[in-house]
């Protein structure tokens, strides 16, 4: 059997075309790449296009709560208002004094021993007084021009120009002169651009509901 052998110009014509297809492979790979690089420099890069641990977020509208969670706690003084009938307006004016007065808000009272207070809204804490009427006052300014006052506490745990949370406690009940038959109580007043409003009519409505009241 003969062996037959391939010439030097073949050998060397085949590996001459090999390297120019090589050569050829990757150029073309280097145009393909440049081809998918972003022509510009504020492009952000993620490493997966979904993240499954996103959650989707629903803002939920604030709405007023009561400035107490005590269970047992009860309406003792509801609120004055001129439009609701005798029996109710009789229940809502304050005796003191040999001065009867017309209640601006709704006390509250109930438990034998002191229940926390808390604030109805966030806000800030505008001022904290005491006399001997009243007891501790602490008054908070909120948002859309309304301001709600939480009196007779015997204890304040808040300070002056705090910014507070909703909920956010602010004190204790406490005894008060203007009913003496009850050992601890809250008056609770909520007043929006300057008018008093019946706290119980406030009470889990969205904050537009209660300033077109």
């Amino acid at each position: 059997m003969t062996k037959r052998r391939l010439k030097k110009e073949v050998v060397y014509g085949l590996y001459t075309f090999a390297v120019v297809l090589l050569l050829g492979i990757i150029y073309y790979v280097e145009l393909s790449n440049k081809a998918l690089e972003p022509q510009e420099d504020n492009f952000t890069y993620v490493s997966r296009l979904f993240d499954t641990e996103v959650r989707t977020v629903v803002s939920t509208p604030v709405t007023l709560i009561r400035p107490y969670e005590h269970p047992e706690v009860k309406v003792i003084k509801s609120f004055y208002d001129y439009k609701s009938e005798e029996s109710s307006q009789e229940n809502s004016i304050i005796s003191y004094d040999n001065t009867y007065i017309q209640n601006n808000g709704t006390i509250y009272g109930g438990p034998e021993d002191t229940f926390e207070v808390r604030s109805a809204l966030e806000g800030k804490v505008a001022s904290i007084k005491e006399d001997k009427v009243l007891g501790k006052t602490v008054t908070i300014e909120h948002d859309n021009n309304i301001i709600t006052t939480y009196q007779g506490l015997s204890e304040v745990t808040v300070k002056e120009n705090d910014e507070i949370g909703q909920a956010t406690i602010i004190g204790k009940s406490g005894p008060s002169n203007l009913v003496k038959d009850v050992n601890n109580i809250l008056l609770f007043e909520i007043k929006v651009n300057g008018k008093y409003l019946n706290p119980e009519n406030t009470y889990d409505k969205q904050i537009s509901e209660i300033i077109n009241q």
